[in-house]
């Protein structure tokens, strides 16, 4: 056994000393009184999210519903994608103005998985976001599409509406289902190598755009 090995086991022997060798996991409640309350104020809530989305190097704008699809087709515009995937629920009017081919996903008409790392473009709606943390989440149910289709393409747009905001990430679980596929997403993808170099776009897209609307 090694010697970082036998000194992590000897740390958690010392924890455990008091407890009876009978007593299982769940004969002792856990204490679950995590802080839920945050911020409640909803222009106050869209702010702290705009910051802490952008500490993440991540685009945050902000528009009406009214102007979203002149906003979205500005986007890909300045990206110059020319092809842009959307989840088949996702209303025609969020990309309204987009002269460039956009494809729909959906379980009767799946895009193929070999053709998405040629797709310029992929834009979702999300499930909750999260203020305190800048932190998106998608459970795959409403205009978010499945998995894979915001993990594979360069570029992610993401749709949060003020609603959809959470102040803390306890508030934010309580509003999700733990059965479902969550994709938690704090700006662009990226890690750093042994010497500290930022390497981008590795585990998901390479540029994310958020949309808040109020």
């Amino acid at each position: 056994m090694s010697t970082a090995r036998e000194e992590i086991m000897t740390r958690l022997a010392i924890a455990l000393r008091d407890v009876p060798a009978d007593e299982t996991a769940d004969q002792v409640p856990v204490a679950r009184d995590y802080r839920h309350a945050g911020e409640s104020d909803p222009a106050r809530l869209l702010d702290l999210l705009d910051e802490r989305v952008s500490d993440y190097r991540a685009a945050v704008h902000r528009c009406t519903l009214d102007d979203l699809g002149a906003t979205v087709t500005r986007l890909l515009t300045e990206r110059g994608s020319g092809t842009l995937l959307v989840p088949h629920d996702v209303p025609e009017d969020w990309h309204a103005g987009y002269t460039g081919t956009v494809y729909r996903d959906s379980a009767n008409f799946p895009y193929p998985l070999a053709t998405l790392d040629e797709t310029d473009s992929v834009l979702t709606g999300c499930a909750v976001a999260i203020a305190e943390t800048g932190t998106l989440v998608l459970d795959s149910g409403l205009t978010q599409g499945r998995r894979a289709i915001t993990l594979v393409p360069d570029h992610h747009i993401c749709v949060v509406e003020s609603e959809q905001v959470a102040a803390t990430v306890p508030e934010a679980l309580a509003r999700l289902d733990g059965t479902r596929p969550l994709t938690f997403i704090s700006g662009p993808s990226a890690t750093s190598d042994i010497e500290f170099n930022r390497v981008e776009g590795v585990h998901g897209p390479r540029h994310l755009d958020v949309i808040l609307l109020p």
